[in-house]
């Protein structure tokens, strides 16, 4: 039997996924945080918003995602869920002041088309804000490790924030910043970490870059 692909997986497990918030709380909340650092003001899209729980708090109101289940959690939180996939935005051009993009950069199949299509949406002098496991660090190396064993990172292919960075720098991306989080294995975590300038250490690398 094929396995499932990540957008199946999700459909499947959304609620799973959901709760996944509930019980890891002071990880969830550390996120939060070092997104909140990178977030401008102004229209915002999350390009695979899951079931919301990023969009809702930051103030996101627009958001994609693929799986049906996912999209209906998302839009009970009062996110506009349009179903389509991170490499077909549908948008037009310059429509947007910023693009969220929260750990779907290792579920996609492209991630350099991905990032094209986050720049086409957005506005001159927009901004793009990345979060990612960050490949490179000691929860990268983690997940990596029992990947197989997990039912949603057993499809994710993780990148190191270097190789993103890259990939901005590529795009003609400008004025690339980054923060990190998340210091000891999430299981430890019973309480709010702290948020640093940088990457190289954290688990959960947050990187901006404008158009």
């Amino acid at each position: 039997m094929e396995a499932m692909d990540s957008i199946e997986v999700f459909e499947k497990h959304a609620q799973k996924y959901d709760e996944w918030f509930e019980e890891n709380k002071f990880v969830y909340e550390s996120e939060l945080l070092a997104l909140k650092k990178f977030i401008p003001e102004g229209r915002g899209l999350e390009v695979g918003v899951g079931t919301g729980r990023f969009a809702a708090p930051l103030g996101i109101r627009i958001g994609v995602e693929p799986a049906k289940a996912m999209a209906e959690i998302a839009r009970k939180r009062g996110i506009e869920v349009y179903e389509a996939k991170a490499e077909m935005l549908p948008f037009d051009d310059f429509s947007f002041d910023f693009v969220l993009i929260v750990v779907t950069i290792c579920f996609v199949q492209d991630p350099i088309q991905t990032l094209k299509e986050a720049k086409r949406v957005l506005k001159h002098g927009g901004w793009v804000i990345i979060g990612i496991i960050d490949k490179e660090s000691f929860l990268g190396k983690l997940y990596e490790k029992k990947k197989e064993k997990s039912v949603f990172y057993s499809k994710a292919k993780f990148y190191s924030a270097r190789e993103v960075i890259n990939w901005l720098e590529e795009l003609g991306f400008k004025d690339i910043r980054t923060c990190q989080t998340i210091f000891k294995d999430p299981r430890k975590v019973n309480s709010i970490e702290p948020v640093r300038e940088g990457y190289g250490e954290g688990g959960f690398v947050v990187i901006a870059a404008q158009k």
